[in-house]
């Protein structure tokens, strides 16, 4: 039984370190997939190095409202920003939940997708969204699925097929929300999505022993995700993130020999989203 695996790298145009280290993991490592954060400022030049040097890498749009700057202006989007007009970071965004407006939230994530289609010239091969605020209330969650409707583009399930009542990788607070509505919702659009999702590759288990433990024990017969952060390191990434330095690690791990290796001697075909 052959298992088809994506591996993408979120984060795409973080900067143009981050993009070039999405881009080695692709062409000596096992990455196959990203997706792109469309309100950074480099982004434009970083997916014109993508077209042109990794014509196979699968690229999407990761849904931003909790990093940089919104496409929209401030004033259209009142309940998504800070006092200065940014997103600010994800613990602000979480202590303003309640009042945030899912319909600004749509508009916004249009403006990331459209900004997309220009550069690219094509849809993106599936959408997602940074931290998963896309899944944080019923009324996000639907605006995503919204989108990926009428752009006829698969999501990022963090709600397996195969484990329906675990969500993977949310705030912990909002796990048992996310319980109740996101099934029902599910159901109702039957968005195009992997059977099995794993986030556990991330900052002290990103290391070559859980990879390769993930990789041994991948399910048979199923679409699987793994996420990964892989980038080089520069002072402004070090400077806006406090996920810096681990991507040079998740890159090393991510082109090893023997992880390499382990993916093309076992029934695993890598995909991108683009095959779903």
């Amino acid at each position: 039984m052959t298992v088809r695996l994506i591996v993408n790298s979120d984060d795409y145009g973080r900067s143009s370190e981050v993009s070039r280290g999405i881009r080695h993991a692709h062409t000596h490592g096992i990455v196959t997939s990203t997706t792109c954060m469309m309100n950074f400022p480099n982004v434009a030049d970083d997916l014109a190095a993508a077209l042109a040097e990794t014509p196979d890498l699968g690229l999407g749009v990761h849904l931003v409202l909790t990093s940089g700057r919104p496409l929209l202006p401030a004033a259209e989007i009142p309940t998504l920003v800070d006092a200065d007009g940014g997103f600010g970071r994800l613990d602000s965004f979480l202590g303003r939940l309640t009042a945030v407006d899912p319909q600004q939230a749509k508009a916004e994530w249009r403006a990331q997708i459209e900004k997309f289609v220009r550069i690219t010239g094509r849809k993106p091969t599936h959408l997602d969204s940074h931290h998963h605020s896309s899944y944080f209330t019923a009324g996000l969650f639907r605006c995503m699925l919204e989108l990926a409707r009428e752009y006829n583009c698969p999501i990022r399930r963090i709600i397996a097929r195969t484990d329906a009542d675990q969500p993977v990788g949310l705030p912990s607070a909002l796990a048992n929300s996310v319980r109740d509505f996101a099934p029902a919702l599910l159901a109702e659009f039957a968005p195009r999505s992997p059977d099995v999702f794993y986030a556990t590759f991330y900052d002290e288990w990103a290391t070559k022993a859980h990879l390769l433990d993930l990789i041994t024990h991948l399910p048979a017969s199923a679409t699987a995700e793994i996420m990964c952060h892989p980038g080089y390191v520069d002072a402004d990434l070090i400077a806006g993130t406090v996920y810096a330095r681990q991507r040079a690690v998740e890159l090393a791990v991510l082109t090893d020999a023997e992880v390499v290796t382990a993916v093309h001697s076992r029934p695993i075909t890598l995909i991108a989203y683009s095959a779903l």
